[in-house]
């Protein structure tokens, strides 16, 4: 009978400690920081697209007036854009599976962080050219290596830059270290919102069925690979690359160096961002003094997102956020379009009209030779 009752504290300093324990492991949060975390992560993602879509108008007028055509999406690269993915996210699951995950992020590390800076410096640009005294004078640099002689001349490397790009590199080094040595959560985010802002500026779909066959094929990618497997959350929580962004929902308890966050990958901002930026050049095109369709979506979009975090937090599970952001984004414009008479004009724009030889041009090319 003694030793029994000599067991019983025994065990229940064993059950506190390892209660304790568990707490002390488990990152606390409060409601109000889990408020806050989302409210961050829909910010941090409508900014990229608002941003980007803008800068898309300006690129397409630089690119129409150098006479450059911009590479643009076909629709056969949005049919199989949804397969390639597929298997580059499979590839990257089975990686995981079988080799180290450290020796795989080391080297998805070196090549985000190299891009990363690239992008960041091509976001800095105009900001730097802004704040930076007129004192500061703005040289010109030129790097030309080319091969061969006069005729058979090539350029090899072709490359203009000034003294304020050198400035910008340097502060992109700077925070491009930062995220190499700490993996903060806030380097990775500006390199996170650099590669969506990028993104949208620079991607451009064509036109909209282009953009309707790409969107439709990534719903379905999300939806299959979020609830038919766990293929798509394991990779998440595995990369370690700035290709998503977080916000911890931890941070006013554990202040920056938190480590409880909520997620939102770079995917659901660009994919749904290009196709937006593609509206407002649309509306741009309708010389009407207006940003209708751009600004309708760019609503639905936000309310997607939020619908795509309420019912996670409702239902305690990751969510394919494109099930909900894909019919908002395709279903506003085309559903306004109908109803205001600008469905046939939807449908007809085209960033870059296709060149179309005519008969005559045809015939005198025969002719000649």
């Amino acid at each position: 009978m003694a030793e029994s009752v000599t067991e019983i504290p025994i065990n229940i300093e064993e059950t506190v400690r390892e209660t304790v324990q568990n707490v002390t492991d488990k990152p606390t949060s409060s409601i109000e920081g889990v408020a806050i975390a989302y409210l961050s992560l829909v910010i941090m993602a409508i900014l990229p697209i608002f941003f980007g879509a803008f800068r898309s108008v300006k690129y397409l007028k630089e690119q129409k007036e150098s006479g450059e055509r911009p590479e643009t999406m076909s629709n056969k690269d949005a049919l199989m854009f949804p397969l390639i993915a597929s298997c580059a996210l499979f590839a990257l699951y089975i990686f995981f599976q079988f080799f180290s995950k450290e020796y795989i992020n080391l080297l998805l590390t070196g090549y985000f962080f190299f891009l990363g800076v690239l992008a960041l410096s091509h976001l800095l640009s105009p900001i730097i050219s802004l704040i930076v005294p007129a004192s500061v004078p703005n040289l010109p640099y030129h790097i030309l290596f080319t091969r061969g002689e006069r005729d058979s001349r090539s350029d090899i490397v072709n490359y203009k830059f000034t003294s304020y790009d050198v400035i910008c590199l340097v502060i992109s080094l700077c925070l491009g270290a930062w995220y190499l040595l700490k993996k903060h959560w806030i380097a990775n985010n500006l390199f996170g919102i650099a590669f969506a802002i990028n993104g949208v500026e620079l991607l451009h779909l064509n036109n909209v069925v282009t953009g309707c066959i790409l969107l439709c094929g990534l719903f379905l990618y999300d939806i299959f690979w979020v609830f038919g497997t766990n293929v798509m959350v394991t990779v998440a929580k595995s990369f370690e690359a700035p290709i998503k962004l977080v916000f911890p929902q931890d941070l006013l308890v554990n202040g920056l160096n938190a480590s409880n966050f909520a997620m939102l990958g770079l995917g659901d901002i660009v994919v749904p961002g290009i196709f937006i930026a593609l509206l407002l050049r649309f509306d741009k095109s309708l010389k009407r003094g207006s940003e209708f369709y751009f600004r309708a979506t760019f609503t639905a979009y936000i309310l997607g997102l939020l619908a795509t975090i309420l019912v996670m937090h409702i239902f305690k599970h990751a969510q394919p956020a494109l099930l909900y952001l894909v019919p908002a984004c395709l279903g506003t414009p085309l559903t306004l379009a109908l109803l205001r008479g600008d469905i046939n004009a939807l449908f007809n724009y085209e960033d870059q009209p296709a060149i179309v030889e005519s008969p005559v041009d045809s015939s005198k090319t025969k002719k000649s030779d």
